[in-house]
């Protein structure tokens, strides 16, 4: 959808938009109300609060906003993990559990469900968390102060209505039915505190760095610009006792350092100045992390196998470029990537072939999707056909005096030999890919504002089902600040991803993912690449872990927040043995936990 368009349907939404309910109502009769207190804990009662945690991020955050401009940078996962949802699922059982509301009923209309608050439930500021404060997030993400299209769109056209009934009693109704498995998630809402926002033309410059009050464990404690982030955790927290929170978010303070480079990171974790280190990537799993310090114990190392949706992690193709415009030329950049001899070379088969975008979401999983093979004949035949037969001296195919270049733009040094390769390859078929590093934040926000040709990235993977709006719906393509970073423009996957969102029942649902997922394979604008089915680290040993270590749908062991994070603990005794060269010899830990391995 260009601009004009967008501006027409604003008039449309401001005309014809849903009324945000402030009155109380009148709740039905013989509403089921259902909570879940029967789900194993997943925390350990022998976890040890107390202590300093010490990570790192690769960029410092543009804003501390968890919407509009720049603010979908790797840093938001730290404060939306400290937004807790009205209702959660277990990590293990996958079942619906307590979090903001403390029971739900469904309605016999398929699109609305009931919440009971917690009273207990608390912002930073002490305040309580009511019903007011989810009427406000219907009026404050309908904005168009926030500058979010997306989430003006899905909070006026997905979410439509949200009713008080008391000030703990609410109800959310969607746009249309859905399975009841999904409705808790699909129409779930987060409060947003309305005695701390002011709306207007200026939010978005005003608030780009006040610290909003939050319902998790942490509160943002000291901002250093360009240097740190650190995290105080809340004394008295009112979530210290609930079942599924207890145990949990142990060290009291979390200090977030900016270290630009990769490898000089990991010389922070190896002189002990970082307590864990990602080691998923081959060159630091086999070639780093090793040495004295995994020698003598000080250091283990963990693999742990995780059972969740896979981060969307490939090339995504700019359809407005003109080169890529073409669909032949995407085919044919397909054909001439070598993912496999990637994997083979410097992934050390560790990596797995990622064969689409919606992989790890069970039933609605196409099992028919496969990633085009890396074949020149079909690359070389394509690109002929598309025009481009001439050949320069550099062997760069040429039509109409332009070559076949592209810039790919990639956001991590540690990924550079994977794109040398790729690189190295594609010119086999006469396809010049320029690999243009950038810092994470300069990076994401060409990306973002569409400027890029080629973008080498990943989405993370989530949700009970896979969503397509956000990435190919028209209405966000040929316009900044979206996830449709392809600009895919094509009527009939619009069509099919308006039939998905007003399918009501799991059948029709995963019958038109598979058939989304048909069209998104055709369009061939995105190339997957990988898939990782586990999460290694690195982690001093003063860290302590559960007997089970994380949950099946742990994306790291050592997560400080979120969901399925926060089960580890600090052993301050052995922390200061280590650091007084007082330890004992230990034998070298090395951990592999296949539990949740498919």
């Amino acid at each position: 959808m260009n601009r004009f368009a967008l501006f027409f349907a604003a008039l449309l939404f401001a005309a014809l938009s849903p009324t945000v309910v402030a009155a109380p109502e009148t709740l039905p009769k013989k509403l089921n109300w259902q909570t879940n207190l029967g789900d194993p804990i997943f925390a350990s009662p022998e976890a040890v609060r107390g202590g300093r945690f010490r990570s790192f991020i690769t960029t410092f955050p543009l804003t501390l906003r968890l919407v509009g401009p720049d603010a979908n940078g790797s840093f938001a996962h730290y404060l939306r993990a400290n937004a807790l949802a009205l209702v959660d699922f277990h990590p293990n059982t996958l079942n619906p559990i307590p979090m903001l509301a403390t029971h739900w009923a469904f309605d016999e209309d398929g699109k609305t469900v009931y919440y009971r608050l917690d009273p207990d439930a608390r912002w930073s500021d002490g305040k309580p968390v009511t019903a007011d404060d989810y009427l406000f997030t219907l009026e404050f993400m309908r904005s168009e102060h926030i500058v979010a299209p997306w989430y003006n769109n899905h909070y006026s056209k997905v979410i439509v209505e949200v009713k008080k009934y008391d000030q703990h009693t609410i109800a959310i109704t969607g746009a249309v039915p859905k399975p009841r498995e999904e409705l808790l998630y699909e129409y779930g809402l987060r409060p947003t505190p309305a005695h701390f926002h002011q709306l207007d033309e200026q939010w978005v410059r005003d608030y780009n760095w006040k610290i909003e009050p939050n319902t998790g464990a942490y509160q943002i404690s000291k901002v250093r610009k360009g240097k740190y982030v650190e995290f105080e955790r809340k004394r008295n927290w009112w979530g210290d006792n609930k079942r599924y929170l207890q145990y949990r978010f142990n060290p009291d303070h979390i200090r977030v350092k900016v270290i630009r480079d990769i490898n000089m990171a990991y010389q922070y974790f190896a002189k002990g100045e970082l307590d864990t280190f990602p080691l998923n990537s081959p060159r630091f799993w086999h070639k780093k992390a090793q040495g004295d310090i995994y020698d003598k114990g000080l250091v283990g190392k963990i693999k742990f196998y995780n059972d969740v949706p896979q981060p969307s992690s490939g090339m995504y193709l700019n359809e407005d470029d003109p080169i890529l415009g073409d669909r032949k030329v995407r085919y044919a950049i397909a054909h001439a990537t070598n993912v496999q001899k990637v994997i083979d070379t410097v992934l050390r088969g560790d990596y797995e072939r990622l064969n689409s975008q919606y992989e790890g979401y069970g039933d609605y999983t196409h099992p028919g999707i496969r990633a085009r093979d890396f074949d020149l004949a079909r690359a070389n035949t394509l690109l002929d056909e598309a025009g481009w037969q001439e050949r320069n001296g550099r062997g760069i195919r040429v039509k109409d005096g332009r070559p076949l270049s592209l810039r790919v733009t990639y956001l991590s040094s540690n990924h550079s030999d994977r794109l040398v390769i790729i690189q190295r390859e594609a010119l086999k078929a006469g396809i010049d890919l320029q690999l243009q590093l950038l810092d994470p934040s300069t990076g994401f926000k060409q990306i973002l504002e569409k400027k890029h040709q080629i973008a080498w990235m990943g989405w993370s993977g989530g949700g009970l089902s896979p969503v397509f709006w956000e990435f190919y719906h028209s209405d966000n393509a040929h316009k900044p600040q979206n996830n449709n970073i392809t600009n895919t423009d094509n009527p009939e996957i619009d069509r099919y991803i308006m039939e998905y969102r007003r399918a009501t029942d799991k059948a029709a649902r995963v019958r038109l993912a598979h058939k989304l997922q048909e069209l998104v394979h055709e369009q061939g604008s995105f190339i997957p690449t990988f898939k990782v089915p586990y999460t290694r680290e690195g982690y001093w040993r003063w860290l302590k872990l559960p007997p089970w270590r994380a949950t099946r749908t742990s994306d790291s062991v050592f997560a400080t927040m979120g969901s399925t994070g926060g089960l580890f603990w600090i052993d301050r005794e052995i922390r200061q043995r280590i650091e007084d060269d007082d330890l004992e010899h230990a034998k070298p830990s090395l951990i592999i936990d296949e539990t949740w391995r498919k």
